[in-house]
């Protein structure tokens, strides 16, 4: 069996073109509305819940998969980490799609940052209003940064990440609750609207939307703090999804 670990959207087309061959896949997403997008796809197992470790060791060994496609977040460190450690214990292949990078701009309005620390100095004497684009799971990054600064944050219209937005006292006024990826027109108006002095984001990619951000940014000539990825090389790497998919199909006819 194939277990595909998915996180973006390219995951649907990853699922489509392995469909053509075979409905034998176990899918883990780490949300109910992860699992939703995929109804109209075939596999036989579908997990719609985060896994550690040691869940995932499980799930492997049930469901006897021995390819263990990690297609998750380019920030989601910790999936990476354990579905790494998960084919080492258990002797299966590992194999990565990443999402290739959004493009490199040399521009004053964009500057690239490794970490929250380094970002926190770089965001703590700015005067204005900054939307932060980094998702719900780091909203109390901000919150523990105790800026002067008026944060509005851009997440996902679902009731748990609202939830975990109130729980931890964010204003309804500081939440867009919106699904992205956002046009340039979008991003600039969300820019105009809450006189933005800045924009915090990730390299997501051209998928998730980066391009958009950076380019409303400049535009309108604000800031764009960049939080980089961290730099993790890891085995069977991939950033087309027709290659990735290509090279389980090999793996597959040689097991054979």
């Amino acid at each position: 069996m194939i277990g595909l670990i998915l996180g973006t959207s390219e995951g649907k087309k990853i699922l489509s073109l392995l469909n053509k061959y075979t409905d034998d896949i176990f899918i883990s997403t780490a949300t109910e509305y992860g699992g939703q997008l995929l109804k109209d796809y075939k596999y036989k197992v579908l997990n719609t819940k985060p896994l550690d470790l040691y869940e995932l060791i499980y799930e492997i060994n049930k469901n006897g998969i021995d390819i263990l496609l990690d297609a998750s977040h380019p920030y989601a460190e910790i999936i990476t980490n354990n579905a790494l450690e998960a084919c080492r214990k258990l002797g299966i292949t590992y194999v990565r799609y990443e999402r290739p990078k959004a493009a490199q701009y040399e521009d004053s309005h964009v500057i690239n940052v490794k970490d929250y620390e380094e970002l926190y100095l770089k965001i703590q004497n700015i005067d204005g209003t900054i939307l932060n684009t980094t998702g719900s799971t780091n909203v109390d990054k901000f919150i523990n940064m105790k800026l002067k600064s008026r944060i509005v944050h851009r997440v996902l219209p679902s009731i748990k990440v609202m939830e975990r937005c109130f729980s931890l006292g964010i204003a309804t006024e500081d939440i867009i609750a919106i699904k992205g990826p956002i046009s340039f027109e979008l991003n600039c108006s969300f820019i105009k609207e809450y006189n933005a002095k800045a924009i915090i984001l990730k390299d997501s990619g051209i998928q998730g939307g980066t391009d958009e951000k950076i380019r409303a940014a400049i535009f309108m000539g604000i800031i764009a703090l960049v939080i980089e990825r961290k730099n993790t090389e890891v085995p069977n790497t991939f950033n087309n999804e027709e290659t990735v998919v290509d090279f389980i199909l090999g793996l597959i006819i040689n097991k054979e």
